[in-house]
């Protein structure tokens, strides 16, 4: 689930709703409009912070650092692209299979 909330954001970042230097809402709050568990929000929002792609700071919340980096664009293909394969019952594994046997 928390994949999901990460990818929603990122989206959003990379089509501009949300520029360099915005502040997210409050995870607490997109947890409530979710309606999940705040917990799983926070995940996602670290996961973003690790790309490099979000800010955590005291007392000024999650802000926006810049557009989505080519990094977090592959891998949000590559878990598109992962996620494909697996509701057409492919495994991980076939998935790399696959890969290596591109020209």
């Amino acid at each position: 689930m928390h994949e999901q909330v990460a990818g929603a954001i990122r989206r959003a970042i990379a089509e501009g709703a949300y520029a360099a230097g915005d502040r997210l809402p409050p995870a607490r709050d997109i947890a409530a409009v979710l309606g999940i568990n705040p917990n799983t929000v926070l995940r996602a929002l670290r996961d973003l912070r690790d790309e490099g792609l979000l800010e955590f700071r005291r007392g000024r919340g999650v802000t926006v650092l810049g557009g989505q980096s080519a990094r977090a664009t592959l891998t949000e293909r590559a878990r598109d692209l992962l996620n494909e394969a697996l509701r057409l019952g492919y495994s991980r594994e076939d998935l790399l299979v696959i890969i290596r046997d591109l020209p």
